[in-house]
């Protein structure tokens, strides 16, 4: 069975797209079988793996409302070894359409589990918010990955998190657990990069990955090019750092945990 991570966090801007997109990438360069879901309206995940959004014409919204197959919308190896279910501005309009359906928190699950037996890995990326669809995310997952940026308000919104994260433990997925916290757009030149991470080490009582993803050019630049960083420039510093980064996730259970 495929392990699912939804990687969430509700703040905007924390390099969630992008440790969604590279993570997975990175796994299908190790010879992974991924399935990526973009749970984002923004579906910068989709365009992020050189997928026209607005393009598609069945998305994870014609999915979630019953319109489609799984087998419709999901676009197999759009690189080697990674397919993706895509998302775009529809998206944004489930959230009004699943009012007063039955079990509207389990609709992704239900999809995700007649092929999770296919997959090694299915790396889901969530919305910037607490919306219906990252609890879809959540109660589908066996894990939740937290990106963090190394800035001063990183702390922000955490607790919220962490709360919204037991209460669906409680309600709907009694074996969700913390995959762990990344750090991303680390500045190495600034005291404020080392002090968001030592702060954070000692205000969470939670996993906290040793990979740290630093601020790259490439980083950045290669959504522009609909290419994840492997692909796009694989001797940076950003293409190390995500596949140490899936190095660590792969081997998470053989490790010793802080």
């Amino acid at each position: 069975m495929g392990r699912i991570i939804a990687v969430a966090n509700q703040k905007g801007g924390v390099g969630k797209s992008t440790t969604a997109i590279n993570l997975s990438a990175c796994l299908a360069e190790m010879g992974q079988k991924v399935l990526t879901v973009d749970i984002d309206p923004q579906g910068n995940t989709t365009s992020g793996l050189g997928i026209d959004k607005m393009g598609v014409e069945a998305t994870l919204y014609e999915l979630l409302l019953d319109e489609c197959e799984l087998s419709d919308c999901m676009i197999e190896n759009v690189i080697e070894n990674l397919s993706l279910i895509p998302s775009n501005v529809n998206l944004s309009g489930a959230e009004i359409e699943l009012i007063g359906i039955e079990n509207k928190e389990f609709l992704l699950k239900n999809q995700i589990d007649r092929v999770r037996d296919q997959f090694d890995f299915i790396i889901m990326d969530c919305p910037p918010s607490l919306s219906i669809l990252t609890i879809n995310a959540m109660t589908t997952a066996d894990s939740i990955l937290v990106p963090i940026q190394c800035e001063y308000y990183a702390l922000e919104g955490l607790t919220q998190l962490i709360h919204t994260i037991e209460l669906v433990q409680e309600r709907l997925n009694p074996e969700l657990e913390i995959e762990g916290v990344v750090f991303t757009m680390y500045d190495a030149r600034t005291n404020l990069s080392l002090q968001v991470v030592e702060n954070v080490k000692n205000n969470l009582q939670q996993s906290i990955y040793k990979t740290i993803i630093p601020r790259n050019v490439r980083l950045a630049e290669a959504p522009s090019h609909g290419l994840p960083i492997n692909l796009y420039d694989s001797r940076s510093a950003g293409a190390e750092s995500y596949r140490l980064l899936a190095e660590e996730v792969l081997h998470r259970e053989d490790e010793e945990w802080q």
